[in-house]
């Protein structure tokens, strides 16, 4: 259903993207998968069948975006706060990593995509973090799509953890309050190195972003789309993808 200010995404959008709509393809797409619990309720299936499938989707929506020349691929998969859900739901998403990265590592390796994490390694499972940094080593040398997982992840926690950072190293004399710039302090965040987000994709009709890149959403245009997150297709990728090279980034210029 589309929304207000054309954020959302249309109903029937085409199949495929037409060759001459392959310019101006965001650098760098991020994406809120919200809505797998919600998605299982309208099936009848307890919500960690929702988890599984929005996992699944994580593939298809990867290929799209490396078809399309998207550099950066950037995915909120499991939030700071995500731990106050009941014990049963937080231990089955947390063996998730163990089911993806061995079935679909292969295609991404075939298809020169890298992995990459941001978030705190503290906190998570041994067998979750085993799992991520090995798929991060098998694909090292991946020049193509970087494929960023956002796991026990917190806008507000990267910036407490730059800014003490940033703190320790003008206590110790490494550098001045005069060197800090918005360029400096990039490297203090864990998107170090990447781009900012062009583009942020929320599904499932929630309008938020969820303490989610608090910094680097600074000019990201915003796109949101009523479809759970197991049901956003390649379809609706392209569409926002189609939203996205309309508009005009100005920057807070004319």
């Amino acid at each position: 259903m589309n929304r207000l200010f054309g954020w959302f995404g249309a109903k029937n959008p085409d199949r495929e993207m037409p060759a001459h709509s392959r310019e101006n393809i965001p650098q760098h797409v991020a994406i809120i998968m919200d809505g797998n619990g919600r998605w299982a309720k309208s099936k009848g299936m307890p919500r960690i069948a929702g988890h599984r499938a929005g996992m699944k989707n994580v593939r298809t929506i990867t290929m799209a975006a490396n078809e399309l020349g998207v550099k950066v691929l950037t995915l909120y998969a499991f939030s700071t706060e995500n731990w106050k859900r009941p014990k049963e739901e937080v231990d089955f998403l947390m063996k998730l990593p163990q089911e993806f990265f061995p079935l679909e590592i292969d295609e991404l390796k075939k298809n020169n995509v890298r992995i990459r994490m941001m978030g705190s390694k503290e906190g998570l499972p041994r067998h979750s973090l085993d799992a991520v940094e090995a798929a991060i080593e098998e694909t090292k040398d991946n020049t193509g799509l970087i494929l960023n997982f956002a796991l026990n992840y917190g806008g507000r926690r990267e910036l407490l953890l730059g800014i003490r950072r940033l703190a320790e190293h003008i206590r110790d004399g490494e550098i001045t309050p005069d060197d800090i710039s918005e360029q400096l302090f990039d490297s203090y965040l864990q998107s170090e190195g990447l781009p900012e987000p062009d583009l942020l994709i929320r599904t499932s009709g929630e309008v938020r972003i969820s303490n989610f890149m608090l910094w680097q959403l600074a000019y990201t245009e915003l796109w949101f789309t009523d479809v759970f997150w197991p049901e956003f297709s390649r379809e609706h990728f392209f569409e926002a993808i189609r939203s996205y090279q309309g508009r005009a980034r100005r920057y807070g210029k004319l």
